[in-house]
């Protein structure tokens, strides 16, 4: 079964810059479409971005279009998410999950696999 850990979590001041990691065992994470979803206390969990299993498609949620990288290191079976100009509305729990299916999705449902989450903290 795949496993997925999450790491780079933590405090940031506005206007800052994060870098999430996603490190896969038991698989190999090109067998998998990866998403980046985020759940803030009182807010729904919401899809941030996604790549397909080759890495050439990508997609983006509206708010983080233009700040937000996603990405895969095939050597390394991880996928990143290099957060730039963070804001407060960006905190939250940053979960990373795995579909199985082709193509790429901001729905949660389509996710078979997920991390336990690392702490994203904006504040000043």
């Amino acid at each position: 079964q795949l496993q997925l850990v999450e790491s780079g979590g933590g405090l940031v001041q506005p206007g800052g810059s994060l870098r999430l990691s996603c490190a896969a065992s038991g698989s190999t994470l090109d067998n998998y479409f990866i998403g980046w979803f985020r759940k803030a206390p009182g807010k729904e969990r919401e899809g941030v971005s996604c790549i397909s299993k080759s890495g050439r498609s990508t997609e983006y949620a509206n708010s983080v279009t233009g700040r937000f990288t996603i990405s895969r290191d095939m050597a390394k079976n991880t996928v990143y998410l290099q957060m730039n100009s963070l804001n407060f509305e960006d905190s939250g729990i940053y979960y990373c999950a795995g579909g199985p299916w082709a193509g790429t999705s901001l729905q949660d449902y389509e996710y078979d696999y997920w991390g336990q989450g690392t702490q994203v903290t904006v504040s000043s």
